[in-house]
């Protein structure tokens, strides 16, 4: 039937199968023994990055308590308290600006403002000629600008503003 050598033969293929199978088994465990390391690792890293922030958290809240903050907000209301009193000092007026009444600077010059309306209401009405519906194409001369002429009051108002921008 069948020769020794091949029975032989077939028994050692088998070993060598079965020794082939083994070392794939082994291959995987160490590789799933390598993973499991990694994983380790990372999971180790992790935990030491999460003490080593807590650590820096709290030595920095040592550093900075409630009452600290408090307090430095204290100040920073204080000075800004300070420096508002000292733009308030700054910008009160002093010598003859003074001197003025609010109230009687109002009424001067709605005086003023009345009296020039009336003037201009009693200035004889012109009529001027109905404007032009469309203006023609093409370049038009320039016109003068006529130049009004100041009243006395307005002189006295423009002279009141440019002191007062001093």
């Amino acid at each position: 039937m069948f020769s020794a050598a091949a029975l032989q033969s077939l028994k050692r293929k088998r070993l060598y199968e079965q020794q082939v199978e083994q070392l794939g088994n082994y291959q995987l465990r160490i590789h799933d023994q390598m993973i499991m390391l990694e994983g380790a690792k990372a999971t180790t890293e992790t935990v030491d990055a999460l003490r080593t922030g807590a650590a820096a958290m709290k030595a920095m809240q040592k550093a900075t308590n409630i009452d600290d903050v408090d307090k430095t907000m204290d100040e920073i209301n204080e000075q800004t308290e300070n420096m508002k009193q000292i733009q308030e000092a700054l910008s009160t007026p002093i010598g003859s600006a003074a001197d003025f009444d609010e109230d009687e600077l109002e009424a001067e010059l709605e005086e003023l403002e009345g009296a020039e309306l009336e003037e201009q209401l009693l200035q004889p009405a012109t009529t001027a000629p109905a404007a032009p519906v469309h203006v023609p194409a093409g370049k038009q001369p320039a016109r003068p600008v006529q130049q009004r002429k100041n009243t006395e009051e307005e002189d006295e108002l423009a002279a009141l503003q440019a002191e007062m921008a001093l």
